[in-house]
């Protein structure tokens, strides 16, 4: 009987280890997650390769300093310029792009900026100029990083108006103060899209060519952090770039519209 105990709890040891084998942290951003994108896609992933993914959502700068710390396997995020210096810097292998939405400005269908249009810095001009209520996420995160390089570009990095205010959160929240307190706030469409408590809210600014929104993943280094699942990290890389998992990217829609558009082979 001991021997038989014995024998049980061995294999008991070794399936949880195989099992934990199986599974990745995968850092990423809220819009992918709130988007419900991950939610649609990991399935499809885990059928494919066996192995469970664990999300971490937070803004992108948040994410990526998980990897730095070593607490993720893989960094799934969208801000380039923090991607590539995070590569540079040796806490990630390689960036590979992945896909790409865009960024719109919502507000309160009224317009009473009168932003309607398809120039992003000339409509932050008319909310600062008007000291309307802004909301901006505040967390270091992808959005926040563009919506700061649009205020730059409006030359208006110290002069956003009184009504800009941060909240230091994840999307849906600012979403949802933007929807019960008639703001204006940049958001990725993936998330409108997704967001259900709209109010009175609409897409007020799109179409910019500066609004666009790249998404990238990399691998932690294990140079940097012996601890990194490689192979099954590199497995959902390679699985994301894949035309497999292109083509489940492709097939996300909400109410018949696309969310993500797959360019990992586009040059």
């Amino acid at each position: 009987m001991k021997i038989l105990k014995s024998v049980l709890a061995t294999a008991l040891l070794v399936a949880c280890v195989a099992t934990q084998a199986q599974s990745i942290v995968v850092a990423s951003t809220t819009s992918t997650e709130q988007s419900g994108l991950f939610a649609y896609l990991l399935p499809e992933f885990k059928k494919a390769g066996g192995i469970e993914v664990k999300v971490v959502a937070l803004g992108t700068g948040q994410a990526i300093d998980m990897g730095r710390r070593g607490d993720a396997d893989v960094l799934f995020v969208h801000d380039q310029v923090a991607e590539e210096k995070v590569v540079a810097e040796g806490f990630a292998v390689k960036r590979f792009p992945v896909m790409y939405n865009d960024f719109v400005l919502i507000g309160p269908a009224a317009d009473p900026a009168k932003t309607k249009g398809n120039d992003i810095v000339e409509a932050l001009k008319k909310l600062s100029a008007g000291n309307v209520f802004f909301v901006s996420r505040g967390d270091k995160s992808g959005t926040h990083a563009a919506e700061l390089r649009f205020w730059k570009m409006a030359d208006l990095t110290d002069k956003k108006g009184s009504g800009y205010k941060e909240c230091g959160c994840g999307m849906g929240p600012a979403l949802n103060i933007a929807s019960s307190s008639g703001a204006y706030v940049l958001a990725d469409r993936g998330t409108w899209l997704n967001f259900k408590n709209r109010a009175d809210l609409a897409v007020l600014v799109e179409g910019d060519k500066r609004l666009f929104n790249q998404y990238g993943v990399m691998l932690v280094n294990p140079a940097k952090h012996p601890h990194v699942k490689v192979a099954e990290g590199q497995k959902f890389v390679d699985w994301l770039v894949s035309s497999a998992g292109q083509n489940v990217i492709a097939g996300y829609k909400i109410g018949g519209e696309q969310l993500f558009f797959p360019n990992a082979n586009k040059p």
